[in-house]
């Protein structure tokens, strides 16, 4: 049980820190605060954990047919649902998010490699 805890605290801080290092490259992504920052990443991970997998569902044709690049669109309107969620997180645009969630996507996996977040227990 401690284990899963510590495997989620850790995905929680990758989240942050890639949701941190985002707003400093993208001048369209703004937090207010520390605590803003915080809850983002963590209705970010609950958005990814429940609503992109409905809408996976819901847009698997059209995901089939753009051979998965509708994939980044869903990974966007999520990131945008978040920002509309949480006070003190601002999003300027759906171009800002798009481009935002591909460098999300990516800083995530980097961070998670660099600390072992991605590595499973065995």
């Amino acid at each position: 049980m401690p284990n899963k805890l510590v495997r989620f605290l850790l995905h929680w801080l990758v989240t942050s820190l890639s949701l941190w290092v985002a707003s400093r490259v993208f001048s369209g992504i703004h937090f207010a605060d520390a605590s803003s920052l915080i809850i983002s990443a963590l209705v970010l991970g609950f958005a990814n954990a429940i609503v992109r997998p409905l809408l996976i569902i819901l847009t698997l044709p059209l995901t089939l047919l753009t051979l998965g690049l509708f994939l980044l669109v869903i990974n966007a309107a999520v990131l945008m649902l978040v920002s509309a969620l949480v006070s003190g997180f601002t999003i300027s645009s759906f171009g800002t998010a798009f481009l935002a969630s591909i460098f999300i996507a990516i800083t995530s996996y980097l961070i998670g490699a660099v600390l072992g977040a991605g590595a499973r227990p065995q």
